[in-house]
């Protein structure tokens, strides 16, 4: 129930649309209610009229007016409330759409790690889509039933408390029945959004693995796969429907019975004289009123039982608190130098298992780190642990004597510019995508952005220019060119500190060359981390960091660490040397400088 209160809290911020919605409730209610009264009272004055042999059209028109201004009147106050009482299940709907969507922005990177991109849009869609239908149908509806059950029932009782009794003898075998398929149900449409959220999870990978599954002609299986998780999802969808038109049907069936009963006992009592044929046909006129929220209850309780799983899982994600919080009063970094330190940081993602231990890294401003290590040696959490994507576990960093815990991420971010190796790009504009981050930056600015990454000419040679839409993922664009989106990017957000994460992976070494030779003025007077891997990178860094299970066991520049015969050597014979063997034979120096084509001149 709690779950159910939330979101009937929250309904019930737009207080307006919940007050339209039952105040036309009540007058809609008021007006269906005397209906039956003068039906019956018009069948008894017609029969007295023709038991008397006299006709007064008068009196018919009169009570038929009535019937008729009534019949208006409900029908305009139940447009008003399902008009209300829709709008507000929509605002509701917006409500929890926005709000989840902002939570899980400032949700860490831990969280996004475990959590499955289909089953967070399971949420936002399918989840939302359920409390919505509640706020309309139970939130709105339940107490006009409620209601109309209620107030039906008194006036039967008093019009003839015997048959009355009848009429809602059947309710506590209801009551308890709708009951223990409220709890049923729940449970049933709980498993029921799992397997969506599966079901989604299966058709976004596999929309977004395309070229995968046709590189290894796969497109069978991955049918079978979605195939058997649909098949899930309907056996569980009709199992959950066979529980709400079991309780309907056993509704209808005790009123029914009840209607029979009534239609049995009360001709014997109009042929008795006790009562006339009009109120005969206007107690069973409001027993076909008490008729609809008996209908009604089997969706009610559907309702009430998709919200409450749908609201559990809504909540569990909303209920969450983000991982990096910022402090009570966290200033804003400005003017920064670009001094970094990290101080024997030290960061596990799965507690009990460490991936850094007591780092130890000074950087200073215009300096370049480079971070070198086999994979999973802690290189990528290094970087990451600087935008506070993840917080330490113990430890400290700071940039320019500040912890980096006491100032606003956004702020913290804006100081710091990434070149990712795996870049995101938008299905919009490539202007757009440039502009990321700096969305108020000028088309010039873009223009010198994209030159830097030499991206400028590949751009103004498309029909469209900078309004040239990216595909899905940046699919039209080659790995090289997706890099260079990033490298721009960071270009133009003009940041102190620079984290390259081996940023021209995906390019070849003379595209590699002008790059490096664009980043040099970039780099200049900034702090600048790479992930290195190629003998470029190594060659210019200040400073050399090797790290191995999280540690780090060599520092220095690339012809320190090559004298002391360790880890380095290890991997620069390994990885490196083969490297400067194949650019020596093309006559290229050890700055990427190309020379020659040695093979040319041979």
């Amino acid at each position: 129930m709690l779950i159910i209160w939330r979101i009937v809290q929250i309904a019930f911020r737009r207080k307006l649309l919940m007050a339209g919605a039952y105040a036309s409730m009540i007058g809609a209610t008021v007006a269906y209610l005397f209906l039956p009264k003068f039906f019956g009272q018009a069948i008894d004055t017609v029969k007295a009229m023709l038991d008397g042999g006299e006709f007064s059209s008068a009196t018919v028109l009169t009570i038929v007016g009535f019937i008729f201004v009534l019949s208006v009147i409900r029908g305009v106050l139940s447009f008003f409330q399902t008009y209300f009482g829709e709008a507000a299940s929509q605002y509701v709907s917006y409500d929890l759409r926005n709000t989840l969507y902002d939570h899980l922005q400032h949700l860490g990177f831990g969280f996004h790690d475990t959590h499955h991109t289909g089953s967070l849009m399971s949420r936002a869609i399918t989840d939302v889509e359920n409390i919505r239908m509640f706020v309309n149908m139970g939130i709105v509806r339940t107490p006009y039933f409620i209601a109309l059950f209620i107030v039906v029932a008194i006036i039967l009782l008093r019009m003839d408390w015997r048959l009355g009794l009848v009429a809602v003898s059947f309710m506590p075998f209801v009551a308890i029945q709708s009951g223990f398929a409220r709890l049923r149900m729940r449970k049933a449409w709980l498993v029921i959004q799992d397997m969506m959220a599966e079901l989604n999870t299966v058709l976004q990978e596999n929309l977004t693995g395309q070229r995968v599954v046709k590189a290894f002609a796969s497109e069978e299986f991955e049918e079978q796969k979605y195939n058997d998780k649909s098949r899930d999802v309907s056996g569980a969808v009709i199992m959950a429907e066979r529980l709400r038109v079991s309780n309907t049907a056993f509704t209808l069936f005790s009123f029914q019975v009840a209607l029979a009963l009534i239609l049995w006992f009360g001709g014997s009592r109009v042929i008795n004289g006790d009562m006339t044929i009009g109120q005969l046909a206007a107690f069973v006129f409001y027993m076909q009123i008490l008729a609809m929220p008996v209908r009604m209850s089997g969706m009610i309780v559907n309702a009430y039982a998709r919200a409450a799983s749908a609201g559990q899982r809504l909540f569990e994600i909303l209920d969450l608190e983000a991982e990096q919080e910022e402090a009570p009063g966290a200033r804003v970094l400005s003017d920064v130098k670009g001094y970094v330190k990290f101080e024997n940081v030290s960061f596990s993602y799965d507690e009990g298992v460490p991936v850094l231990k007591n780092i130890n890294i000074e950087a200073e401003p215009g300096k370049i780190v480079a971070l070198l290590g086999a994979p999973g040696s802690g290189k990528s959490t290094i970087i990451n642990l600087l935008p506070r994507f993840y917080d330490t576990d113990s430890g400290r960093i700071t940039i320019d004597g500040i912890d980096i815990k006491d100032v606003t991420l956004k702020s913290l971010r804006h100081s710091i510019g990434m070149v990712q190796q795996d870049v995101f790009l938008f299905t919009t504009s490539l202007e757009d995508n440039i502009a990321y981050g700096k969305e108020d930056a000028s088309f010039d600015e873009v223009v010198r952005a994209a030159g830097i990454a030499q991206l400028d000419e590949h751009i103004t040679s498309l029909n469209d220019g900078y309004d040239t839409v990216v595909g899905e993922r940046g699919s039209t664009l080659s790995g090289g060119q997706r890099q260079r989106m990033s490298i721009a990017r960071a270009v133009l957000l003009d940041p102190p500190i620079l984290i390259l994460d081996d940023s021209t992976s995906s390019v070849d070494a003379g595209t590699e060359e002008e790059i490096r030779q664009a980043m040099e003025e970039v780099m200049a007077g900034r702090t600048t981390f790479i992930i290195a891997h190629r003998l470029s990178t190594v060659h210019r860094a200040d400073e050399i960091i090797v790290l191995d299970h999280g540690e780090i066991v060599e520092r220095g520049t690339h012809q320190e660490l090559l004298a002391k015969n360790g880890k380095y050597r290890d991997i620069y014979e390994l990885q490196l040397r083969p490297q400067e063997e194949v650019l020596r034979d093309m006559d290229v120096d050890a700055e990427g400088h190309v020379i020659a084509s040695g093979r040319a001149s041979r």
